[in-house]
């Protein structure tokens, strides 16, 4: 197998769940913290090929990686291979000053904060533990141990949210000046539980994701934040792909979420964990959701339940484009002209959504605001 440059390790526990959650977690469990550790440790052994020749990032996500008892969370820290770029999924209600300082004493240089909302009576229906303050104490507490890159996420869309509170939320975020911003719309599963609770209320909603969608870019770009993917904003300067390594220097320092933009990329990925999902060359498997059937594998040796799929290059070409035009910077069209459908390419640059340059394809502004939509109709 080739190199893979990009390491996702998923870590499930969270103190609580919420009820538009779909992610693969365990509420509590903090028993079997050590064992599951143990577990991804062994996952690592048993899969490393693919990252013998060093990886640009890691990134720990969930669940909620900071609710893993802390001395296993520094254990696996340790055990990681270094990586250019580390990133840990936190909730704000975990963020002590001891976690804060373990997390920089490990080598992460980048936390992800899950605020979601500033509108307590919002953070209430989405089942959220944390507080405003919360959020506040959490960015003082990692500013103080010295982690000098903070992604907010953010989401819009929740039942009962308006105009009014999207607006006062993005002022909330930008008063605590992270470098990265993530804005997300919220997305209800069907059957779910919080569908049921919250379903006419959501319909009411979707009707307003545009104009939501609006009111996040024109306020961050606004604020000079770069709108660098769909629901990607930083405090970066004007840097190119190609200047993504770099840290520091003339360019000063590109705060794009490196790890993401490999997914983005098209770049292949190794995922440890239960329900972990890894990219290789010409395939892709997911282990299995089974906390129990995941450590037992792994004790005695054997990996986890996976299952495989095979990903032929028509199905990787399609991947690219999708995820490619995402970003705002031009899609090297180089390959993949075959994924295209050259008539509806035509129109939509026709129609002001689409630009070809020099062998790339870009969306335009407007095209961007459309998104998966302008995508779809360009794949052949």
């Amino acid at each position: 197998m080739t190199g893979a440059r990009h390491l996702y390790v998923h870590l499930p526990f969270c103190s609580s769940r919420c009820g538009y959650c779909d992610f693969v977690t365990v509420v509590g469990r903090r028993g079997e913290h050590g064992r599951y550790v143990g577990a991804l440790l062994r996952e690592l052994a048993l899969r490393r090929d693919p990252i013998e020749a060093g990886i640009d990032t890691v990134y720990l996500g969930g669940g909620t990686p900071t609710f893993t008892d802390s001395a296993e969370l520094e254990r696996l820290l340790g055990a990681l291979p270094p990586a250019a770029e580390v990133t840990v999924e936190a909730n704000p209600e975990t963020v002590t000053s001891g976690l804060a300082a373990l997390l920089k004493r490990s080598g992460v240089d980048r936390v992800s904060l899950g605020a979601q909302t500033f509108a307590p009576r919002l953070l209430a229906v989405l089942d959220r533990v944390a507080g405003p303050d919360d959020v506040r104490r959490a960015i003082y507490r990692l500013r103080d141990a010295g982690i000098g890159n903070i992604s907010l996420d953010l989401i819009y869309g929740i039942p009962g949210q308006e105009p009014a509170d999207l607006d006062r939320d993005l002022a909330e975020a930008l008063a605590l000046e992270p470098e990265h911003v993530s804005a997300y719309e919220l997305e209800a599963k069907p059957g779910t539980r919080f569908t049921h609770a919250h379903g006419a209320e959501l319909e009411r909603q979707a009707e307003s994701m545009e104009t939501y969608f609006e009111r996040v870019v024109e306020t961050l770009t606004a604020a000079g934040y770069r709108w660098y993917e769909t629901a990607n904003f930083c405090r970066a300067p004007q840097v190119s792909v190609a200047e993504v390594s770099v840290a520091d220097g003339a360019t000063g320092r590109d705060l794009r979420c490196r790890h993401n933009l490999g997914y983005w990329l098209g770049h292949d990925y190794l995922g440890l964990g239960v329900g972990a999902v890894s990219t290789i060359e010409n395939r892709r498997w997911r282990n299995a959701p089974s906390l129990a059937r995941y450590v037992a594998a792994l004790e005695t040796g054997q990996l986890p339940p996976h299952e495989v799929e095979d990903l032929p290059p028509r199905v990787r070409d399609t991947e690219r484009i999708m995820l490619g035009l995402r970003l705002d910077e031009p899609l090297p069209l180089d390959g993949l002209e075959r994924a295209l459908d050259a008539v509806q390419l035509e129109r939509l640059e026709g129609l002001g959504l689409a630009v070809r340059s020099g062998g790339n394809l870009a969306l335009t502004s407007r095209g961007r605001f459309l998104g998966g939509g302008v995508t779809a109709r360009l794949l052949a």
